[in-house]
């Protein structure tokens, strides 16, 4: 066999790239690695490989990890009258809630914040009646398959049970989609660009959970301790001894704290207002 015939045989520098390329990884490892090598060529977004990496977690992550403790749930009894849990929905602004008769270990069923109109149409009214079916899973459930169940049922919440069958959670479809695609914005968002502190009037300001202690004291002029915390969200967490739900206030002297947005793990936006009638009893 002369030279000629033995370069003809060898692969081609096209070849060899696609057989790089187009090879099929053998464990999860090795397909990180390659969308991570297709990002480095540009053949990818950083979005889209974010959302890539979400997928193959989801699919290895269960339910325990990202459900909202049994303590954080917001739910309404069936033995209150309207009257007296319509503000608490207004309030926490979900749009669906479990009910419970008796206690979080006896839910009867869910419901939908938007059916409460029916009350103020006039309409007759019996809660018991309007109530969705509970949908209950276990906490070892991957959320791959919770999704799954999700689309084909037409169902945006589950109660989490142990295995012992007691509530130990909660869990929305919302906070499966953001392990994929990252925490959902709504309007109490701030874009990426935006300062950590937004001053809305002479009284109120709207901040990044994040902000550094320090850099609040500097705008707005107090003089809160950073010994213990760098950030205002630590602050806040450290006063209120525990993880926040949205719409709580933590008062911190002459100061209120409202809760914006929070997920079951961090805070993420706070309304700061001065509490007038602090400043005024401390004259």
């Amino acid at each position: 066999m002369d030279g000629s015939e033995s370069n003809s045989n060898k692969p081609t520098l096209l070849e060899r790239l696609s057989t790089l390329l187009l090879r099929e990884p053998e464990d999860r490892e090795q397909l990180i690695a390659l969308l991570h090598s297709a990002y480095e060529r540009n053949l990818l977004d950083a979005d889209a490989l974010s959302m890539m990496e979400g997928v193959i977690q989801v699919s290895e992550r269960q339910v325990r990890e990202i459900m909202i403790p049994r303590a954080q749930m917001d739910v309404i009894d069936i033995s209150q009258l309207p009257e007296k849990f319509i503000p608490y929905v207004i309030e926490t602004a979900h749009s669906r809630f479990p009910v419970t008769d008796g206690d979080k270990d006896n839910i009867i069923g869910i419901l939908l914040a938007k059916d409460l109109l029916r009350y103020y149409a006039g309409e007759e009214f019996d809660v018991r009646d309007m109530l969705r079916p509970a949908v209950f899973v276990p906490e070892s459930k991957r959320l791959n398959i919770l999704l799954r169940d999700f689309r084909s049922n037409r169902n945006h919440i589950a109660l989490v049970v142990d295995e012992y069958g007691g509530v130990s959670g909660m869990v929305t479809i919302e906070d499966v989609l953001e392990q994929i695609v990252g925490d959902i914005a709504d309007e109490y968002d701030f874009d990426e660009d935006e300062d950590n502190i937004i001053r809305q009037d002479d009284a109120h300001w709207r901040i990044k959970a994040e902000t550094e202690i320090a850099d609040f004291n500097e705008q707005l002029g107090v003089d809160f301790s950073d010994e213990n915390c760098d950030t205002v969200g630590g602050l806040v967490l450290k006063a209120a001894g525990q993880l926040p739900k949205r719409g709580e206030i933590i008062a911190l002297g002459e100061w209120q704290f409202t809760v914006l947005r929070a997920d079951s793990r961090r805070l993420h936006s706070l309304l700061v207002e001065r509490n007038l009638t602090s400043a005024s009893e401390s004259k």
